[in-house]
């Protein structure tokens, strides 16, 4: 039997390379206009993932453009929940005019990594995405409170791993302010890829070797090698036997 694996790639940023990107991957995230992106180019890339057949995703972030969603903001409980549900729910408009289904949502940078390691943000996401439509999937960091809480209140879920970024001892992301926590070349992003896939496994950056459960890889397309990297990986999985095929 053909095993699968679904490839997803941040999008609508304002980087170059989305159409090209688009064709090596099965589940898009749309950035929703607070980190990066407008409703223009919300619009351009729903149309891009429709014309490649790839699922749409809603990439909800905090809302600081000047730093990329990559730090945490200090908002409120109230305001955390409206401007996440503002983000989904305007994707979802275009998505609904454009006649196609928003089928996931991913947060974004520090709004992501904050999810993964306080419950309590965790269950602020879940339960914003649970009431704009239930049938939503969260993709969040494999073995985090993003993924415990979104299925203790029984939304489905998505666990996710990453070809380009390395991992700490208690499987979180080895943050971008440290050395070593971006890998630099894409053939060693394909066997990290490849180890998660296949075992389950993969090397923390003081050599322990995690289990983690793998259902969708994620590829960065705001690397200046995007492109490369996401070529070399599809190409890896795909001769090691795996169908690249959206989550279901």
């Amino acid at each position: 039997m053909t095993r699968s694996i679904d490839l997803n790639c941040d999008l609508g940023e304002g980087c170059p390379n989305d159409a090209e990107l688009m064709q090596y991957i099965s589940s898009v995230n749309i950035a929703c206009g607070m980190h990066a992106g407008d409703r223009t180019t919300m619009l351009s890339t729903v149309e891009l993932a429709i014309e490649y057949q790839v699922t749409i995703g809603a990439h909800p972030g905090y809302p600081d453009r000047e730093n990329f969603g990559r730090f945490a903001l200090d908002l409120s409980e109230k305001e955390l929940f409206k401007t996440i549900e503002d983000q989904i729910s305007e994707l979802r408009e275009i998505c609904d005019q454009k006649g196609v289904i928003l089928r996931h949502v991913k947060p974004h940078g520090a709004l992501y990594n904050r999810s993964a390691a306080d419950p309590n943000t965790a269950a602020l996401i879940a339960e914003c995405i649970k009431e704009i439509d239930s049938g939503l999937i969260l993709f969040g960091l494999s073995e985090s409170y993003s993924i415990k809480e979104a299925e203790r209140i029984g939304l489905r879920t998505a666990s996710e791993v990453f070809a380009d970024r390395t991992y700490r001892s208690d499987r979180s992301l080895t943050p971008r302010s440290e050395p070593y926590a971006l890998i630099q070349d894409s053939h060693s992003a394909a066997e990290q890829a490849l180890d998660l896939v296949k075992y389950g496994l993969v090397r923390s950056t003081d050599a322990l070797m995690l289990s983690v459960k793998a259902e969708t890889i994620c590829l960065h397309g705001d690397g200046p090698n995007a492109v490369e990297f996401a070529k070399t990986i599809r190409s890896a999985l795909s001769n090691s036997g795996f169908a690249i095929k959206s989550f279901e």
